[in-house]
């Protein structure tokens, strides 16, 4: 049989059973002879008839909240679609689609019978499907699409999906067909109508009326003029061909010319245009001036560019990929690895999500970075970097960075002032792999240093050296400081400082040897109770060099600390989202903040005080004088070795704020680095101020609690007795019993030349108190006892011992004592030739002593 007479015989039995399908489902009571026909039938009925309509993939918007009102930052869409309901569709839209695809919607049941044997020659002969298919066919191809598409979990996956339901065959015609019914018996007109208007293809990833209203012509489905409407519509005949972004496409009408022979964009999208115009009047569903005046009009859309993903969000830019990363990890269900159903609910899901963000606090954020760190400098990868939490919350109110943010490989590569890492988060939000604090983290030992029993006034000999000896490490094992040698920013060598001083002023040595006598373990955990981790999440380290802040963690972890501080020691974790709900106005739960009591309100008390004293007294001076309004705050600077990273960390009790200034990458030092606003390391002293100044006022900040006087001062302890001892012995006795000393010059004693002659404090004091000692002249004896001898006797022991004597007399009833020595001064030691004065009793009424002249008198 020649290919001819195969396709007519094909034709003529498609077009037979398009023929007694149609029948068969339009007046199945009618009486169907014939056995092809009967056959027919029975297999048409075995196939399936209920179609599932999967929920339509929607975008998904990041809103923050200006005044109480939402405003949208970015959205997020795999097809770009925002389902509206049937009263949001302009009326020359639904008749416009109609008039185009087609006109008997409203009075076939599914399947229009003059189309249908239209698209059965074209697939017999043409080996087209396109043709034909009625506006429910048509709904019912694109749901099948969605269907398969979204229940795919890989791009392989969903481009399988897509061909299945756009095959060309009759077997998909028929279950085409067979679907339309059926849903025509379910559904009514209107529904059927809207259903397809918001599903429909219209070019790129342009899904849906009233994306594409937005997208073509920058206004809504309902406020589509009449030509408008028509020249959408004309899109969906076929979207890649009469789509209106690409104006000079030869599929578009470039190869059209005008007259004068110049291209005429759009040329075949107003072809199709025109047409439904006419079939729209055709229809009487507009007059002939409101055709004659579409007619005349030009195509000329208005092209509004959908973002999809952070890139819109501008300066919010990496606070919304934190957002976006929220949503990713804490939907995502570990169960089904292949499948992020996080990433799906963001990119399908139609969600709307409220953030935390407060855009005044987020804008002065931004415009403090502009105004001091440039994106881009030479000879430096600069970062610099602003977060700030909500104390008591975990809310995180602005997240910023000195760079452009972009993920698009083309762009990343045009210039260092882009990048798609986070640097305030964990890389597993889009961060880093994180910075080394500093000298912020050595809060953590100070609270430890009270867990476990120290007070604030409490001193540890800080001198700077290389024999630490052993640090003790519960979780690890003792480790060994000896050979290490850390030194003082200022270069100060080193006493004997109290945890308060070492806080003040930033003491490496001091908190070494504060460390020296805690668990190296217990400053870790402490540190994780407060929500410190490394940004790539290995464990912390537990060296003692960690004690001077060499772990990488992300500024948000940091922050996120001193809130924990500052909201009298509960910790919460960080969160970006107040509120979501999805696509039907349900409300989905967002991830919750999870607070914690880290540390007892009395411990967090304490540390709070000393980290007062920084911002009044110390290294955070430079900040704390620039911030206005001014309300109580605790604050912590930090400078990594080289000057490579600076830092300034700190919180009312509403609000923390850390700011960092580092290098990105490399090893220069910052304090030999000068930007327009300054020098590198003192440009946090410039930006803290202004956030903290906004946060102040918009949020205010209430005293913190006065700490314990048992956190203050040290617990009473016995002093040794190093009266008589060498320098050296003396000052390793108090050594070993936890006390500092002060050798404070020479003093008038007894005791042998040379060694120690006076000591103060003596018998008790606080733990780790400094003892005062003075080396003894050896120029004192001791003043002979007296008391009790005559008059006589006692003169001439004292005499005889180098002392000069002072006689005076005291009456007294007792005949006893008459003539008897009662008392002397001095009694104790004296240097030979000082006076000496004894008091001698006499009876009332006389007594036979007798008071020599003056001739022992000055």
């Amino acid at each position: 049989m020649s290919d001819a007479a195969g396709g007519i015989l094909g034709f003529v039995g498609m077009s037979a059973l398009a023929g007694v399908l149609v029948t068969a489902a339009v007046t199945p009571a009618l009486a169907v002879t014939g056995m092809a026909a009967n056959n027919s039938i029975t297999m048409f009925e075995n196939l399936p008839g209920y179609l599932e309509i999967d929920e339509l993939a929607e975008k998904s918007t990041v809103y923050a909240m200006v005044d109480g009102r939402p405003s949208a930052m970015a959205s997020f869409f795999d097809e770009n679609r925002e389902e509206v309901a049937w009263d949001y569709i302009s009326q020359y839209l639904k008749d416009a689609a109609i008039a185009g695809e087609d006109p008997r919607f409203y009075d076939h049941g599914g399947v229009d019978i003059q189309g249908t044997v239209r698209g059965a020659l074209k697939t017999v002969i043409g080996g087209d499907t396109q043709g034909g298919s009625s506006i429910t066919q048509q709904y019912v191809k694109n749901v099948l699409i969605n269907n398969g598409v979204s229940e795919a979990t890989t791009e392989e996956e969903k481009q399988a999906a897509y061909e299945a339901a756009t095959e060309v065959s009759a077997e998909r015609k028929l279950k085409e067909i067979r679907y339309a019914i059926t849903l025509e018996k379910k559904y009514s007109k209107d529904e059927i109508l809207l259903g397809y208007l918001n599903i429909a293809h219209f070019g790129g990833r342009v899904y849906g009326v009233q994306a594409a209203a937005q997208y073509y012509f920058g206004t809504n489905a309902r406020d589509l003029t009449l030509a408008q409407a028509a020249s959408l519509i004309a899109i969906v005949n076929h979207p890649e061909k009469f789509r209106l972004d690409y104006p000079n496409s030869e599929a578009n009408g470039a190869a059209s010319v005008d007259a004068a022979g110049n291209p005429v964009p759009y040329a075949a999208n107003k072809d199709r245009r025109d047409y439904i115009l006419g079939e729209m009047l055709k229809e009487k569903k507009i007059t002939q001036e409101e055709h004659d005046a579409a007619i005349a009009e030009p195509v000329t859309p208005a092209i509004t560019e959908p973002s999809t993903g952070c890139v819109s969000a501008k300066g919010h830019a990496f606070f919304c990929d934190y957002v976006a990363w929220e949503i990713k990890n804490k939907f995502d269900d570990e169960s089904t690895p292949d499948v992020n159903e996080g990433r799906e609910m963001l990119q399908k899901g139609g969600l709307d999500i409220y953030t935390t963000l407060d855009l005044g606090l987020q804008n002065e954020a931004i415009n403090a970075l502009n105004d001091n760190v440039p994106k881009v400098a030479e000879g430096v990868d600069i970062g610099g970097t602003v977060v700030s939490v909500e104390v008591g919350t975990g809310r995180i109110l602005a997240m910023a960075q000195n760079k452009d943010y972009s993920n698009d490989p083309a762009v990343l590569e045009s210039g260092r002032n882009y990048t798609a890492v986070n640097y305030n988060s964990d890389i597993d939000y889009g961060g880093s792999s994180g910075f080394q604090p500093g000298s912020t983290y050595k809060v953590f030992t100070l609270a430890e240093w009270l867990k476990e029993g120290h007070a604030l006034n409490e001193a540890v000999d800080s001198r700077r050296r290389d024999n630490w000896g052993q640090f003790t490490n519960s979780c690890e094992g003792n480790m060994s400081g000896d050979g290490w040698n850390p030194r003082n920013d200022g270069g100060e060598g080193g006493g004997y400082w109290s945890a308060v001083q070492n806080t003040v002023n930033s003491y490496n040595t001091g908190f070494v040897a504060m460390a020296k006598e805690l668990d190296l373990c217990g400053i870790a955990k402490t540190a994780e109770s407060l929500g410190v981790h490394r940004a790539d999440y290995q464990p912390l380290s537990q060296f003692p060099s960690a004690v001077l802040g060499t772990n990488e963690v992300a500024p948000l972890s940091m922050a996120t600390a001193f809130a924990g501080i500052a909201g009298n020691g509960v910790a919460c974790t960080p969160i970006a989202i107040d509120k979501i709900t999805n696509a039907k106005g349900e409300e989905v739960a967002p991830p919750k903040s999870e607070c914690t009591q880290a540390l007892t309100p009395d411990v967090a008390a304490g540390t709070a005080y000393a980290m007062q004293r920084v911002m009044s007294e110390g290294t955070g001076q430079s900040s704390a004088y620039r911030t206005e309004p001014w309300v109580p705050m605790i604050g912590k600077t930090g400078t990594t070795d080289n000057a490579e990273a600076t830092w300034m960390s700190g919180a009312s009790t509403k609000v923390s704020t850390v700011v960092g200034v580092f290098n990105v990458t490399g090893h220069v030092n910052l304090r030999d680095t000068y930007f327009d606003a300054g020098q590198a390391a003192q440009l946090r002293h410039q930006i803290w101020p202004r956030v903290m100044s906004y946060a102040n006022a918009r949020y205010g900040g209430d005293p913190f609690p006065e700490p314990k006087g048992s956190l203050l001062n040290a617990p009473q302890v016995s002093v040794p007795d190093v009266i008589g001892l060498s320098p050296e012995a003396a000052q390793q006795a108090l050594e070993s019993a936890g006390f500092g000393w002060r050798m404070d010059g020479e003093v008038d004693s007894s005791q042998p030349a040379g060694t120690i002659g006076a000591q103060s404090p003596s018998g008790t004091a606080g733990r780790g108190a400094i003892i005062s000692l003075q080396v003894s002249r050896g120029n004192v004896a001791g003043v002979p006892n007296v008391v009790g001898m005559s008059a006589d006797e006692a003169e001439a022991t004292l005499s005889g011992a180098g002392f000069r004597v002072e006689r005076k007399q005291q009456d007294v009833t007792d005949q006893a004592q008459d003539g008897i020595v009662l008392s002397q001064d001095p009694s104790g030691n004296a240097k030979p030739g000082d006076k000496v004065q004894i008091v001698i009793g006499r009876l009332q009424g006389g007594g036979n002593v007798e008071l020599p002249g003056n001739g022992n008198d000055d």
